[in-house]
């Protein structure tokens, strides 16, 4: 794991349902001076989700990047596909509740938006309180350590 995590930087990324809300998701991150690095679709022309989810998922879990986001049209394809990626643990978020809880309890790493059903000023809302809630440990650090557990026949990967 690398030790230069870049902890002022998003990896964001997102499939054609999604790219409308990523790029006012990029508008709303760089006008609050953090930097986005956006691992694609660049454009609206139709592709597959988990090439993006996993560009993204892959530089949270390598220690690149300390939190991403992904947008497709439900955002359960990507969440699906990130949640395969050792190291992270992504939740798809539609409230400021669920995202203050997933920081707090789960220490999610990414967040996925639906990008057909998320406005810009619902995912404004929900990325300020998820990028200002830190995990609260304790006996949540239990439990999300468990996540991290090794699975059947798999070598340990701490």
């Amino acid at each position: 794991m690398h030790s230069e995590s870049n902890s002022t930087a998003i990896a964001i990324g997102s499939d054609h349902a999604g790219f409308e809300l990523k790029e006012a998701i990029k508008s709303i991150l760089t006008a609050q001076g953090i930097t986005v690095e956006d691992f694609g679709t660049f454009s609206l022309e139709s592709c597959d989700y988990p090439d993006y989810a996993r560009k993204v998922a892959d530089a949270v879990s390598n220690g690149s990047f300390e939190k991403g986001i992904l947008v497709c049209g439900s955002g359960v394809g990507v969440s699906i596909v990130a949640n395969k990626v050792r190291r992270v643990r992504a939740a798809l978020i539609g409230d400021v509740e669920t995202a203050k809880l997933s920081r707090q309890h789960n220490n999610a790493n990414v967040l996925c938006l639906a990008g057909r059903s998320t406005s810009s000023e619902q995912a404004q809302a929900i990325i300020a309180a998820w990028l200002t809630t830190d995990f609260e440990g304790g006996r949540h650090a239990r439990r999300v350590d468990k996540i991290e557990q090794p699975r059947a026949g798999e070598q340990g990967m701490h």
